[in-house]
């Protein structure tokens, strides 16, 4: 991913030395683990730990690839530059080379679940201050665009944390899905090679065993993580979405932080545009660019093929560095928004009561007035508000057919606030768990 989009935490981890770090320890704990089996020489295995401390030399592995045209027979040979022709004659016993790839990538994976966890946690924290700073900011609900009832920015806030909660939860099921190595030698059999070694293995670099391996692990594990990846990319764009809207001009009930200096257009000084979260609607699709990739990646040749190893070179880093930045910048967003309930109340009120309908409705069939009756007489008056700009309760108040089964008092109650805010507190507790 190219710079603009990426944070140095997560980049490191896809790293050429990062990756070659781990390829180094995955043999040389399998060389430990061999020892102890009795399979190699202990003077052996101790020998590989003298590149403990080395930094290899990604451009001298590059040479050798050129060459071999073979990354990990590469790095094998490099790794014997520091260690010694023959006291490294024993490193990748009975092993393959997506012993070492499949089990290093998830490692990769394992480490970038974490970061984007500890994201998602931010974030989680972020909308949790912001719902209950604004629980009871009253707010028009909207359906297809249109005035609807009210409702509360801190529902709205709250409705954003639950889902990055479901996310979170997801975050979690796909890291531990993931966090699977294999060590089973050609086509999975461990014909070479001790299980134990595997176990061993697994055991340092914090993964468990893969049950049964070909000489890949199965890459449906790998759909259902960049499945998750896309679902939370989704997720960023669903609250991106609702903060573009708000900030329309026609709007204005919320906007981006625009900070000194800031400018909005080439061409119009005035203008104040929600940049950051138009960027995030354009990275959630790069995020999800990759879900159908990996899932035509589970179907591979027999016990083995490659067709999968290019497309993971790449949505492994780009999907995970992506998602680490726009997960980091949507926090940012809604730490800063700007909220306005002035604007709020004011948009609610273009069309003056216009959003009670519903409970004027249920009030003249409570009467004893037909549902059908009840909506055209309801109706009626409705399209006069929208045709004229004109009152929704005057327009009641002065409906003959309307006055005949509701009272002057019974007409206004219909109009409280209140009654829409009711249960704001049971929905808080449903939501974050407190009482």
């Amino acid at each position: 991913m190219i710079p603009r989009y990426s944070r140095p935490d997560m980049v490191a981890i896809w790293s050429p030395e990062t990756k070659f770090r781990i390829w180094y320890e995955i043999e040389a704990h399998a060389c430990d683990a061999m020892a102890d089996l009795g399979v190699i020489p202990r003077e052996n295995a101790e020998a590989v730990w003298k590149a403990k401390d080395v930094e290899f030399d990604v451009d001298r592995i590059d040479e050798i690839e050129r060459e071999t045209k073979h990354d990990v027979i590469a790095f094998l040979t490099h790794l014997a530059e520091h260690v010694g022709s023959d006291e490294a004659r024993f490193v990748h016993q009975g092993m393959t080379s997506s012993d070492v790839l499949d089990t290093c990538f998830n490692v990769q994976l394992t480490r970038a679940a974490d970061i984007l966890i500890k994201d998602i946690e931010g974030l989680l924290a972020a909308l949790k201050t912001r719902a209950y700073e604004h629980k009871d900011t009253v707010r028009i609900g909207r359906s297809h665009g249109i005035h609807a009832e009210p409702t509360t920015m801190g529902l709205t806030f709250a409705r954003f944390y639950a889902e990055m909660d479901r996310n979170l939860s997801r975050m979690r099921d796909a890291r531990a899905e993931i966090a699977t190595g294999a060590i089973s030698g050609a086509v999975g059999t461990f014909a070479n090679i001790d299980p134990a070694v595997e176990e061993h293995v697994c055991d340092k670099l914090g993964l468990v065993p893969e049950p049964i391996s070909t000489q890949v692990i199965p890459r449906d594990r790998h759909a259902a993580f960049f499945a998750t990846l896309g679902v939370i990319a989704s997720s960023i764009e669903n609250v991106a979405t609702e903060i573009r809207h708000m900030q329309r001009t026609e709007v204005l009930e919320a906007a981006e932080f625009f900070s000194m200096g800031q400018k909005g257009s080439s061409a119009m000084p005035h203008k104040k545009n929600p940049v950051l979260t138009e960027n995030l609607t354009g990275l959630a699709r790069l995020v999800r660019m990759a879900v159908i990739p990996a899932m035509e990646n589970v179907a591979l040749w027999h016990e083995r093929d490659i067709s999968h190893s290019s497309v993971e070179r790449n949505i492994g880093p780009d999907t995970t560095i992506t998602l680490d930045f726009a997960l980091a910048r949507l926090t940012g967003v809604i730490e800063k928004l700007l909220v306005y309930p002035q604007h709020m109340l004011d948009n609610m009120n273009k069309f003056p009561g216009l959003v009670m309908s519903q409970r004027v409705l249920l009030a003249l069939t409570q009467a004893g007035v037909s549902r059908e009756d009840a909506y055209r007489l309801v109706q009626r008056n409705a399209m006069k508000v929208w045709d004229q700009r004109t009152d929704f309760r005057e327009e009641l108040l002065a409906d003959e057919e309307v006055r005949a089964a509701l009272s002057e008092d019974e007409i206004n109650e219909k109009f409280d606030l209140g009654y829409h805010t009711k249960h704001v507190d049971t929905i808080f507790a449903r939501v974050f768990g407190e009482g």
